[in-house]
């Protein structure tokens, strides 16, 4: 079945690939199989059985729509999966068809099939996040001293520099990365308890199979079942939801810095995704598009999830069912938003524009400098005083700020001998500005690139 479109538009192909129907019943299967050759291997049922067994899980061997279509009048996947699984095993080998789904319950097999799925788009989403994190390192660490507008209250408020500000988008990217795999660690768990989680129905041989069952699927065996224990599972999807708001955090500042009027950074160029409507002057930021609609609808389901974790006794009602569909979403929009950013890259800058958008302040933005440097002669608040006058004259006569307070330091013999003109012209100084800032981030970007590489090689282990 496909996706609906806007649900599609707000994924990508490998993702709702890994997560569609038929990749979630192969999943069930690959559970199915696993238990079948584990409690061959310690004895608990015949080796041909779990060879019958495992010959037949096999997704395309099965009408998956209609497993899905039957799931909702048997309240799980599980059960028609499960059923007939069963009954084909039984067309082959009805001795064997007795040793289907032994020992366990429906549940352990949707939330280890989740676990396997999670644990792969979990791969995905690590890919392209270091990618990004990659772009913006380097797009800091190739921008010495490039001065630029920083903003605050949607207001030009200072001069910064680009690397300060791109190592203000990587420094929460690189500590999402770090914290989404220390929770899939925690969360991607083996589900393996049977129907209340005791395990009762395999007796002593319990902790062989779960063992062997948790090495064949490459999942972790927790301590002890946690079919309504959602405390880890919904961690890692509050860190998705995380990383989502990190993202929407980085696209909205590009959004704002391509804005025509505005004209700093843009995503690059490529054919199709620039015009809208057949308006091809347009640039559009496609991809900040992409990672704020899922800024936007992360929260909504992390709230779902924990809405989810009310889980009555040993199994919940309803519950978990919920859940799966809520964190199959939240991986779909994480990847969407983060792959469109990743491979917007690399960003255009306008180092020009950058300085046209300095100069266009007269000078305002160096108003608190003003005042600091005034201060040492005349003490800060008669400087402060005297500096919001001069902005008031900038405003009114559209004079830089600079030419305000170079005719004060010739009207004042006694200011400007305590106040060389070099000091002055430092406080404009939007190189200057820049050099300070990429200063206060020097050794945040030798850190960074250590980290990004420790990621980097962890990945490929």
């Amino acid at each position: 079945m496909a996706q609906p479109v806007f649900e599609g538009f707000l994924s990508t192909s490998e993702m709702a690939c890994l997560l569609d129907e038929q990749a979630m019943v192969q999943a069930m299967m690959d559970f199915e199989g696993a238990l079948a050759r584990a409690q061959a291997r310690v004895g608990l049922i015949p080796p041909a059985a779990a060879q019958a067994i495992s010959s037949l899980c096999r997704a395309e061997l099965y009408d998956v729509s209609a497993l899905v279509g039957a799931s909702a009048r048997a309240g799980s996947l599980a059960l028609p999966v499960i059923d007939k699984l069963t009954e084909t095993v039984a067309l082959f080998d009805s001795v064997a068809a007795g040793y289907v789904h032994w020992g366990s319950t429906g549940q352990d097999v949707l939330d280890s099939a989740l676990a396997l799925q999670t644990q792969r788009a979990l791969r995905l989403i690590d890919a392209d996040l270091l990618r990004l994190c990659e772009g913006l390192l380097s797009l800091a660490e190739g921008a010495p001293a490039m001065p630029m507008l920083a903003r605050t209250l949607m207001q030009p408020a200072q001069v910064t520099s680009l690397r300060f500000k791109a190592m203000g988008w990587l420094a929460p990217l690189l500590r999402c990365a770090r914290s989404l795999r220390q929770q899939a660690a925690e969360a991607v768990l083996l589900q393996f308890g049977g129907l209340v989680g005791t395990q009762a129905a395999l007796g002593a041989k319990a902790d062989a199979v779960g063992a062997e069952l948790a090495r064949e699927l490459g999942l972790q065996l927790p301590a002890v079942p946690w079919q309504s224990q959602r405390d880890r599972w919904v961690r890692l999807g509050a860190e998705l939801g995380l990383l989502c708001g990190v993202l929407g955090k980085y696209a909205g500042d590009l959004a704002l810095l391509s804005q025509a009027e505005v004209g700093e950074i843009n995503e690059p160029l490529a054919p199709g995704r620039s015009g809208l409507c057949g308006y091809a002057s347009k640039d559009n930021p496609v991809a900040c598009l992409l990672a704020l609609a899922a800024a936007k609808r992360a929260p909504v389901r992390v709230a779902a999830l924990l809405a989810c974790m009310n889980q009555e006794h040993e199994r919940g009602l309803g519950g978990w069912q919920a859940e799966q569909a809520e964190f199959s979403g939240l991986l779909q929009c994480c990847h969407s938003g983060l792959q469109a950013l990743s491979l917007a890259l690399p960003l255009r800058v306008n180092p020009a524009r950058m300085l046209q958008n300095i100069d266009r302040q007269l000078d305002l933005v160096c108003a608190e400098g003003l005042v600091l440097l005034l201060a040492a002669s005349m003490g800060r608040l008669p400087a402060q005083a005297c500096v919001e006058q001069m902005c008031l004259q900038v405003r009114q006569q559209g004079r830089p700020l600079r030419q305000l307070a170079r005719e004060l330091l010739q009207g004042d013999a006694v200011l400007a001998a305590a106040m060389p003109l070099a000091s002055l012209e430092a406080v404009f100084d939007p190189h200057l500005a820049a050099r300070h800032a990429d200063g206060r981030v020097a050794q945040a970007l030798l850190q960074a690139r250590v980290e990004l590489g420790d990621l980097q090689a962890s990945a490929q282990t």
